[in-house]
Formats: C-alpha cells, sequence, structure tokens
C-alpha cells in the first residue's frame, strides 16, 4: 500500500509545495491539463500524489483518506474541532504566511483594541437594539478567541468572498479575515485592533492520524527524506 500526499491543486500554494519537496528531492509533478486533478511523485518510494483544492485538506486528513497533506495552519484549525486529535505538524514549510486579525473601520478613532470594541458593541446595542455584525469564514476561531477575551456581544455574519467589502457595504460593523500585508485592508479603509491578531498561518505539512497502518518503514523512509 502507498502513501498518499495531498497538496493544493492549482496556484502558487502548489507551485511553493512543488518547489519545497523538490528541495529535498521528492519531486511532485501534475499530470495532464489543468483540469485534471492527476500527479506523480519521484524521489522517494510508495508514495501518490492527490491534489486537492487547499480546504479540502483537512477534511480528507481527519477522514484518514491521505496520510500526509499541505495546508494552511488556519483551514486546519478552523475546520477541524480537536485537530490535534486528528492531525500532527510534521513541518512548517516556511510560506503562504497570514495573520486571522480583527478590523474595524477607520473612522473608528477611538478604537485601538479589544476592551475598546467591547465599549463600542454596548453603545451599539443601545443605539440599534442589536449586536454588531462580525464578517468572516473562520467562524471557529473567532468565537474561541472572543471568548477567551472576554467579547461577548457580536454576531458573526457568514462571508466567503470578498469579506473586506462587508463594512462598506453595510451588511457588517466589523470584519475577521486572513491578510498579508494589510493593504487591501487600508484601500476599504480598514484598521487592524492592535491586541486583534487571532492566528498566524502559513503552509504546514500535517500527518494524518486516523489514516489506515501502513509499514512504519514506508512513513521514516518519507520522513527522514524531508529532513
Amino acid at each position: 500500500m502507498s502513501l498518499k500526499l495531498g497538496v493544493p491543486s492549482k496556484g502558487r500554494l502548489m507551485e511553493k509545495t512543488f518547489d519545497w519537496f523538490a528541495e529535498r528531492g521528492v519531486y511532485l509533478t501534475r499530470t495532464g491539463t489543468d483540469r485534471e486533478y492527476a500527479g506523480e511523485i519521484t524521489g522517494v518510494a510508495n508514495m501518490s500524489l492527490v491534489l486537492l483544492s487547499a480546504s479540502e485538506i483537512p477534511r480528507e486528513l481527519a477522514g484518514g483518506r491521505i496520510h500526509f497533506g499541505v495546508t494552511g495552519t488556519d483551514l486546519v484549525t478552523e475546520k477541524l474541532p480537536f485537530w490535534e486529535q486528528q492531525v500532527e505538524v510534521i513541518a512548517e514549510m516556511g510560506f503562504g504566511q497570514a495573520d486571522l486579525i480583527l478590523a474595524v473601520p477607520a473612522a473608528w478613532r477611538d478604537v485601538h483594541t479589544l476592551d475598546d470594541l467591547d465599549d463600542v458593541a454596548a453603545q451599539f446595542r443601545e443605539t440599534h437594539g442589536m449586536s454588531l455584525r462580525i464578517a468572516t469564514k473562520y467562524h471557529r476561531l473567532v468565537r474561541e478567541f472572543l471568548r477567551t477575551e472576554g467579547v461577548a456581544d457580536y454576531t458573526l455574519v457568514d462571508s466567503q468572498g470578498a469579506t473586506e467589502g462587508t463594512v462598506a457595504n453595510e451588511t457588517a460593523e466589523l470584519i475577521a479575515d486572513i491578510t498579508t500585508t494589510g493593504e487591501t485592508l487600508r484601500a476599504n479603509h480598514l484598521k487592524i485592533l492592535s491586541d486583534g491578531l487571532i492566528l498566524r498561518s502559513q503552509a504546514t505539512l500535517w500527518r494524518s492520524r486516523t489514516a489506515e497502518h501502513v509499514d512504519r518503514a514506508i512513513w521514516d523512509a518519507f520522513v527522514n527524506k524531508l529532513g
């Protein structure tokens, strides 16, 4: 039985993943057309390549359908409750870095911290009779962060794209989203709270804890190859 390695199927994340493995003598190749999710691995024995969207990889790891997978820290921790019981980190790969943050309108000149946000939430409810709305696709991580920080009066609004625009569109009062440089936030007149960092994420190689057992020598040969 071969081990299955799941990697992102397109874009810069796929390219950088291929480069990372190639630097370690493991060569990943996409075969067929861009619409075909097929590939192969050379440089290590008994391995097969599975091309998936980055957001699918946590589920496939947790389900034991792939043995190793490359995806972001944010996706694993968001999609897998008790993720430590389902996957383990093999290597942080040093690319795909991004921060999950809370950002508010830049016009809120007196709001810089979570304590300030808590005050605004109380004022907002008194004025409008409703909670502040936070647009995000990271519901689990945001809830856990705000619970830890003692912020309770809010409503999460699901946003699967163009989250930065939800404030201007008046479908949310603030956002929780991934950012790398902050340029898109600034372009949409948003600012990050000084203590609003929820998670630092990067591309990571994970091992499934639930995948069917295979010869330990195959596991070790692959992991040792990566140094």
